[in-house]
C-alpha cells in the first residue's frame, strides 16, 4: 500500500522520458522509502516511440519487445497506475484520471484522483492535422503502439486481397502516400520497400513490387527540413535509388478516402494514407488550470523544467517547451532530449527532497541520424558541438541501435540489456523478417 506520509511524485504519460525517470527514481528513493513515485499511462505496456515506423511495416514484433509497466513497476520500486489523465487541479495538487473500459465499452476502473507533492508531465505528442479537411478521417497515425499495429494489419490485408484477386490492380489499389518528410515518413518509406519486396518470398509472388509506388509529399523544399541540408541531401540520394517518389514544396490541402490533394492541384491516388507532417502536445494540456502552454499545447518550463506557473509541476519531453538559449529557439522534440530530461530531474527530484537549489537543463545535441532499414543510414555525429561530421553506412547504423540500447540499459541495466540482445538474435534466426499476422 502506498506510504502517506511520503512526499509523493506523480510522472504522467510512460513514454520513453516517462518510464525511465519512474525507474531511475523507484531504484534511487522508492526503494530506500524517501519518496513514493507513481506512473500513470493510458496503456499496459511500454515501446519506444522511434520504433513505431518498423512496428506499422511489420519489421518489428512489438509483442516480443514490448515493457510491462506492473511488471517494470514491481523490479523497480515504484506504483503503476492505468488510466488516461484528464484534468488538474492544482489548488488540492490532484491529478484527475478518466474511468478506463475495455473493448467492449464496459468500465473496469472508475474515474479516479491522484494526490501528488510534484507533478511531472511526460505525455508526449501526438500527430497534428493542422485541421486539414478529411485528414482525420482518411488518415493513419503512428502515435501509438495500437495505430502503428492497424497499419501493418491493413498493409498486409491489402496485399493478401490484391494477390488473389483476378483482375488488375486498380489505380493506387497498393500505393502508400505519407504526408511529411521528417524522420519518421522517411524511415516508414524506407521500411515500406522492403515490406514490398519481402512479401513475394513468403508467397504473395502474384504482386510485382514495382507496381506498387511509394510517395512522400513534403511542403517544404528538401526533406529533413530540420536537419543539416547535407544529411537532406544525403538521404534523398538513397530514396532516390529505391525509387520512392518524393514530392517537394507540395502543400496538402484535402484527403479523401482513395486521394490526396495538394495545393498546386496534384492529386495522389493511393490505399493508404499516412500523416506524419507535424506533432504536438495532447489537446487536454491546451491550458491546463492555468498552466502557461504555448501555440502547438506544450507547456512552457524554465530552464529547471518547472512550469513557468506553477514550482511544484515540472514537464519534459515532447510535451514541454523548454528553452535553448545557445540556439535561441526551444529544445527539439526529438528522443536524445527527453533522455536528457528524465537523467537531469532524476538528480532534480533528489535535491528537492533535500531543499536544495534545481539544477538547469543543458541541451547537448550528439547530432542526427536516419535510419533506411537494411539499405542505409545517414547522419551527422555531435552535431553542434562540432560542426557536423557526417557519417553513413554500417557505422551510422551501429550508433543508430545504440540509441535504443541506451533506452534499454536506463531500464534494465547492463547485463539484462545484454541478455535481451542476445535472445533478440536467436528469435530472429527463426522468425520470418516481417510480421504475418
Amino acid at each position: 500500500m502506498p506510504n502517506q506520509s511520503l512526499h509523493h511524485i506523480v510522472i504522467v504519460g510512460g513514454g520513453a522520458s516517462g518510464i525511465e525517470l519512474a525507474t531511475r527514481l523507484g531504484k534511487s528513493l522508492g526503494k530506500k522509502k524517501k519518496a513514493q513515485i507513481t506512473l500513470i499511462d493510458a496503456n499496459r505496456t511500454h515501446i519506444w516511440k522511434p520504433l513505431l515506423h518498423e512496428v506499422a511495416a511489420g519489421t518489428f514484433d512489438a509483442y516480443e519487445n514490448q515493457i510491462e509497466y506492473m511488471a517494470q513497476a514491481k523490479k523497480n520500486h515504484f506504483h503503476f497506475r492505468l488510466g488516461r489523465m484528464e484534468s488538474l487541479d492544482r489548488s488540492t495538487k490532484t491529478v484527475i484520471v478518466a474511468a478506463t473500459s475495455n473493448a467492449k465499452g464496459e468500465e473496469i476502473i472508475p474515474q479516479r484522483e491522484f494526490n501528488y507533492d510534484t507533478l511531472i508531465m511526460a505525455v508526449g505528442s501526438v500527430s497534428n492535422d493542422f485541421g486539414i479537411d478529411g485528414v482525420k478521417d482518411h488518415c493513419m497515425f503512428l502515435d501509438t503502439n495500437q495505430e502503428a499495429e492497424s497499419f501493418q494489419n491493413k498493409l498486409l490485408e491489402a496485399y493478401i486481397r490484391a494477390n488473389s484477386q483476378n483482375s488488375p490492380l486498380k489505380a493506387g489499389q497498393l500505393d502508400v502516400v505519407i504526408a511529411g518528410a521528417g524522420a519518421t515518413g522517411i524511415e516508414l518509406s524506407a521500411q515500406l520497400h522492403k515490406v514490398s519486396r519481402l512479401f513475394t518470398t513468403y508467397g504473395l509472388d502474384q504482386i510485382n513490387p514495382s507496381d506498387i509506388n511509394i510517395n512522400i509529399v513534403e511542403a517544404a523544399d528538401r526533406i529533413l527540413p530540420g536537419l543539416p541540408p547535407r544529411l537532406s541531401q544525403a538521404t534523398e540520394d538513397e530514396l532516390n535509388k529505391l525509387n520512392i517518389n518524393i514530392l517537394k514544396n507540395e502543400r496538402v490541402v484535402k484527403v479523401t478516402k482513395t486521394e490526396l490533394h495538394t495545393h498546386t492541384g496534384r492529386i495522389i491516388p493511393a490505399c493508404i494514407k499516412v500523416w506524419a507532417a507535424g506533432i504536438k502536445a495532447p489537446d487536454f494540456l491546451k491550458q491546463i488550470a492555468g498552466l502557461e502552454t504555448n501555440h502547438i499545447n506544450q507547456l512552457v518550463v524554465q530552464q529547471n523544467l518547472q512550469t513557468t506557473v506553477d514550482e511544484n509541476i515540472f514537464a519534459m519531453g515532447d510535451c514541454a517547451a523548454c528553452p535553448w538559449p545557445k540556439m535561441g529557439t526551444n529544445v527539439p522534440p526529438r528522443a536524445q532530449s527527453a533522455h536528457q530530461q528524465a537523467s537531469l530531474l532524476a538528480k532534480s527530484m533528489k535535491k528537492r527532497l533535500a531543499g536544495k537549489k534545481l539544477p538547469n537543463f543543458k541541451y547537448y545535441d550528439y547530432g542526427s541520424l536516419v535510419s533506411l532499414g537494411k539499405y542505409s543510414t545517414v547522419g551527422n555525429l555531435m552535431g553542434n558541438l562540432t560542426g557536423s561530421v557526417m557519417v553513413e553506412g554500417f557505422m551510422a547504423r551501429m550508433v543508430y541501435l545504440s540509441l535504443y540500447k541506451l533506452h534499454q540499459f536506463a531500464l534494465f541495466g547492463f547485463y539484462r540489456t545484454m541478455f535481451l540482445s542476445i535472445a533478440h538474435l536467436f528469435r530472429a534466426s527463426v522468425h520470418p523478417e516481417i510480421k504475418l499476422h
